[in-house]
């Protein structure tokens, strides 16, 4: 069975129980939310990880809300599982959750020998928010300063795989007022996100932001392999947008990558 195959299984079901971590609360930065938990697969050879990134539209989230099927079925394949906090937007807006994850990749690969971990198979998943910032880190360009001072910061950031559910292709209310509809654009979520003052949101610096933000504006032929998943009643291009999570930006990622990245999704519409 497939890394996404997996993954996508175990997002879809309960599971009420709580596997606790080999590695607990390990701080991959200076804030107190930078801290993650490992749950490692038993294997003589370096394992592939599957990173976790918790959703809640940047206000609220824990890495706890990983589901146990997750690690168990990943474990039993011998894949390992991280999960991650990161920084609120409440608390720094972006890029700071955005890097926040970055680094968290970066430190999980500069623990690659001692926590058994194969750092060239390393693949990320969420919900919401926590899918969105995994399709970043898959789109973006490389992160890693290799000359730094910080050994940790020397580490690539790119991933190999991407499982999303409910994940939003870009957070650019411009482009989620053009391609989304409705009053998508003015959720809470988004302003909060970069923490702009009204005045200077359809500024030159909040388009910088914007266009940075949005993981469709990086995505490249290069990129990995992402797998997403939708549910709910059929939205088609309905009017009000609701919350961003809409199959079209599934339809609308696949036109940009121009079939050179492979996209597969999955809808599970009521009727």
């Amino acid at each position: 069975m497939s890394m996404s195959s997996l993954i996508l299984i175990a997002l879809l079901q309960a599971a009420p129980e709580r596997i606790e971590p080999d590695v607990k609360d390990e701080k991959y930065g200076p804030h107190e939310r930078n801290v993650l938990d490992l749950w490692k697969a038993k294997s003589d050879e370096p394992t592939p990880l599957v990173v976790f990134i918790h959703g809640g539209g940047f206000l609220v989230g824990y890495k706890e809300y990983v589901k146990a099927d997750l690690i168990r079925r990943c474990r039993e394949n011998g894949i390992s599982v991280a999960a991650i906090n990161y920084r609120y937007s409440s608390q720094a807006p972006f890029p700071a959750p955005f890097h926040d994850s970055a680094r968290a990749i970066q430190y999980l690969r500069s623990k690659a020998k001692e926590w058994n971990l194969d750092p060239t198979r390393f693949g990320a998943t969420g919900g919401s928010a926590g899918g969105g910032m995994s399709l970043w880190l898959a789109f973006h360009d490389d992160l890693a300063d290799p000359a730094g001072p910080d050994p940790v910061l020397r580490q690539s950031t790119r991933l190999q795989a991407v499982v999303a559910v409910a994940a939003q292709a870009s957070y650019d209310p411009r482009w989620i007022r053009d391609h989304i509809g409705g009053k998508a654009h003015q959720h809470d979520a988004i302003a909060k996100l970069y923490g702009l003052p009204p005045e200077e949101s359809d500024s030159e610096k909040a388009h910088r932001l914007y266009e940075e933000a949005a993981p469709i504006h990086h995505l490249t032929k290069d990129d990995p392999p992402v797998y997403l998943t939708y549910e709910g009643p059929d939205p088609g291009l309905r009017a009000e947008g609701r919350r961003g999570h809409d199959r079209v930006l599934r339809r609308l990622l696949r036109a940009a990558a121009k079939e050179e990245v492979t996209i597969s999704a999955l809808s599970r519409y009521n009727s």
